[in-house]
């Protein structure tokens, strides 16, 4: 029986835990039930919160995994990633909208390469390796740098964008934005 899944506690700007680089998993950590639960409670938080992913960091965990996805999004589709490691390919990038579930109800336009590699650990401690491009991209690097300390305000180039959501859905709505 599987033990009943949490909404956990999310950090907010300004809390230590968001700036400090995270630890790598071992191996033999990942399939321990204390982060088998971790994973599952942080899926069910990110879609308590209607986010689109969420990093260990963000629920006080000083680890390298975050969350991603919808399950049945062939855009995004739900994935764990364990001390993942993001390349860059090429050098074309994009700026669009970010949001963040550690920084509530503000968004900003960030610069983000268009296409990435990814290879990480999965949840049963299997590597896998995929490349991913646009909205998919934008999403993973947004939270691989959550495992850095690193925040979405850190990659903007400038604050003009910068907004509250209800001023955002007011004069920028019609631009597309990335959930948080």
């Amino acid at each position: 029986m599987c033990p009943a899944v949490s909404i956990l506690k999310v950090a907010r700007m300004g809390h230590p835990v968001l700036r400090a680089r995270a630890r790598p998993l071992e191996r033999g950590e990942i399939l321990s039930p204390g982060v088998q639960k971790l994973i599952d409670d942080m899926i069910e938080t990110m879609t308590e919160y209607q986010g689109i992913g969420l990093a260990a960091p963000q629920v006080h965990e000083d680890v390298r995994l975050f969350v991603a996805g919808t399950k049945g999004d062939a855009d995004v589709p739900q994935v764990v990633l364990i001390n993942p490691e993001v390349t860059v390919v090429g050098s074309a990038t994009g700026e669009d909208w970010e949001g963040c579930l550690s920084i509530p109800d503000v968004r900003g336009r960030v610069p983000r390469a268009l296409e990435i590699r990814v290879r990480a650990l999965d949840r049963r401690a299997k590597t896998h390796e995929f490349g991913a491009h646009g909205y998919l991209a934008r999403v993973l690097q947004h939270e691989n740098d959550h495992l850095d300390g690193i925040l979405f305000l850190d990659r903007m180039t400038s604050f003009e964008s910068l907004t509250f959501l209800e001023e955002f859905g007011r004069y920028w709505s019609r631009e597309e934005v990335v959930p948080e």
